[in-house]
């Protein structure tokens, strides 16, 4: 495997276009799948849900991670790129923008008329976009605990604060929970990248550290999955 790729990850599709291959693999869809989940389980905290705003900040982290910060990480300061050449620094600062400028207009307006807490979380989340994917400050925040910290812990709040413009006991415990989430999951993947590096691979240990790397990211998927039917069920949006 060339070292500059990551074209064999599980989570491409083995179909397609080589460009839509590459561009479905930047989004790292399961893990912002998790990203997402945790702003979905934050909203499910509160006394009453509006639905609309649910959607809104799901958007909102498709295009500000899922896109934005990922094709940051393709154009960041390090050597190796996760997705090699494939996209030239245009194509990414195209898509850094227009993620970002999603994401904002959006927030800005919900930020604006209903939720003006929700600056803190917007102001953090901008700022560890370029923080932790270039390297920024000698590379001080780019590390596991504010990747935990920007990626499952301010989510999950940003989830609560979206419905209620409030902080309580409640989202913050679970926004504690989906950052120690995280943190387990982006300590598997590092050793797993590294893995999948060499020419000879540790088949066993690769097998392994996929399968919870899986486990983590659908299994935290499912249980935002379930969390919706169960408000869903026990508010009688269905009768």
């Amino acid at each position: 495997m060339n070292e500059d790729t990551r074209l064999n990850e599980w989570f491409v599709p083995k179909f397609g276009p080589l460009r839509f291959r590459i561009f479905i693999g930047l989004l790292f869809v399961p893990y912002t799948g998790m990203c997402i989940s945790f702003t979905i389980m934050g909203s499910m905290l509160s006394p009453s849900i509006s639905w609309d705003r649910v959607g809104a900040l799901s958007l909102i982290y498709v295009s500000a991670l899922g896109i934005a910060a990922h094709a940051a990480d393709g154009l960041g300061s390090r050597k190796v790129k996760p997705w090699g050449k494939y996209f030239n620094k245009k194509h990414l600062w195209l898509l850094i923008i227009s993620g970002l400028v999603v994401a904002y207009s959006v927030g800005i307006y919900y930020m604006v008329l209903y939720v003006p807490l929700l600056w803190i979380v917007a102001i953090l989340e901008g700022f560890f976009i370029f923080a932790y994917n270039f390297e920024l400050f000698h590379g001080y925040f780019h590390n596991d605990l504010w990747f935990s910290i920007s990626w499952g812990l301010l989510p999950a709040l940003a989830g609560f604060i979206m419905q209620t413009n409030s902080i309580g006991i409640m989202p913050l415990a679970l926004s504690a929970i989906t950052g120690i989430v995280s943190y387990i999951e982006i300590k598997l993947s590092r050793p797993y990248k590294e893995l999948k590096k060499r020419i000879v691979q540790d088949e066993y240990r690769v097998k392994r550290l996929e399968a919870s790397l899986k486990t983590i990211s659908l299994g935290t998927i499912v249980f935002a999955a379930m969390s919706i039917v169960y408000r869903l069920l026990s508010d009688r949006h269905f009768f």
